[in-house]
């Protein structure tokens, strides 16, 4: 199959339209074509266009900043000269000054899937930007790797922050290039917006699904996003970035366990079983132990659970890592009431409202998880009608079926 960044580059005619003009380009690591090369030196290559600038996004365009709310500076490109302007700097959107570098902005973001992930607010920033300059977006499509799959609430009205860019659910099942589209069709803007789609995804087919395993390489988007267990986890596990419990940051398996010093996993386990059991599908879990390096409970023995995700039974269709992480929420509440859950800290900057809620995109979720005469069935009904909602409401963009 090909990415956009392999199709605009092998076919001539499809770049026809950037002869001439200022192009810039945001992207990160994972940027890549099918022979691991980088979209940036892929564009300067190029003949007939003129690279006038870079962006990076979250963690920076080259991926070095590691750990979460590390800020990138900007930096001139030392070997192509051009500058390389940071989104997650001193600005979150593109600046007018920025804007002025470039005629088309080229867009080549791996996504992960999930509405958590920042780098679906920083395409929405730098559509509203263009809209504003009469600027021009090219999408280079690449995989959702969490496949079709919808799950989860929708972002409420107001709950709009860096974690949360519109009214999606948490696995909103769409590619960088339609989310360009709903970003457009729900913000109403006026703006020249070209996705440049992918050949030949399947994102039905075992073993990858939304990822085409054995034919590309995984390039980590974000340093913790370290391989496909990861993306098909996500949804559920960034949860734990909003509790006091451990996601693995600091390990060699991040966003795939949990963990604290003061847990039994086994009876939270068993707990889950007794809760939902049709929840805990489509995967196996497993007790482990683990001492992160760095971030919570950083040089402590922390008992937790891993969520397997890569082998036989693995089952895309019925694997739900947003309820089964809620799930484990709501059991640990069952084992011990009064356990100090939720984390209070200024989570992506934002100081007035907990984490668990930014993320979930408002307080449905920790409400639930608090109110012990609250079932799984309550969540499921609430959750399913959203994601009814959803699903009908993607349709206007789908570009692969």
């Amino acid at each position: 199959m090909k990415f956009g960044i392999d199709r605009l580059r092998d076919e001539p005619a499809l770049r026809k339209p950037l002869a001439g003009r200022r192009v810039a380009l945001l992207a990160h690591p994972a940027s890549v074509t099918r022979d691991l090369v980088h979209s940036l030196d892929v564009l300067a290559a190029l003949g007939g266009i003129k690279l006038a600038a870079a962006f990076g996004p979250q963690h920076g365009l080259r991926g070095d900043k590691q750990d979460n709310m590390i800020e990138s500076p900007s930096f001139v490109d030392p070997a192509l000269g051009i500058p390389v302007y940071s989104l997650y700097g001193e600005v979150r959107r593109p600046t007018p000054a920025m804007m002025q570098s470039f005629e088309v902005l080229v867009v080549d973001l791996q996504d992960a899937g999930c509405r958590v992930y920042t780098f679906l607010t920083t395409l929405r920033y730098v559509l509203e930007a263009a809209a504003q300059h009469g600027k021009t977006i090219w999408i280079l499509d690449r995989p959702n790797p969490a496949g079709r799959p919808i799950e989860g609430l929708l972002l409420h009205a107001g709950w709009e922050s860096f974690v949360g860019a519109g009214a999606l659910p948490m696995r909103h099942g769409l590619t960088l290039g339609e989310l360009a589209k709903w970003f457009v069709r729900t913000l109403n803007l006026d703006v020249e917006c070209e996705v440049v789609t992918m050949k030949g995804w399947q994102p039905k087919r075992a073993p990858g699904y939304g990822w085409p395993l054995g034919e590309r390489s995984w390039v980590n988007p974000s340093p913790n996003a370290a391989n496909l267990s990861m993306a098909r986890c996500y949804a559920g596990t960034v949860m734990l970035e909003g509790t006091t419990l451990s996601e693995g940051r600091g390990t060699t398996r991040p966003l795939e366990l949990f963990g604290a010093p003061d847990l039994d996993p086994r009876a939270l386990i068993a707990a889950m079983e007794s809760l939902a059991p049709h929840w805990m599908r489509g995967c196996r879990l497993r007790a482990c132990w683990f001492e992160p390096t760095f971030q919570k409970h950083a040089g402590k023995l922390c008992a937790g659970v891993q969520v397997h995700v890569d082998d036989a039974a693995y089952d895309h269709d019925a694997f739900r890592p947003w309820r089964l992480v809620a799930l484990a929420f709501k059991a640990l509440r069952k084992l011990k009431p009064d356990y100090a859950l939720w984390r209070d800290f200024p989570y992506e900057y934002e100081r007035d409202r907990l984490a668990i809620d930014l993320i979930n995109g408002s307080t449905v979720l920790r409400e639930w998880v608090d109110d012990p005469a609250a079932t799984p069935a309550d969540l499921d009904a609430r959750a399913g009608a959203d994601e009814e909602a959803w699903r009908e409401a993607r349709e206007a963009v789908l570009l692969y079926r």
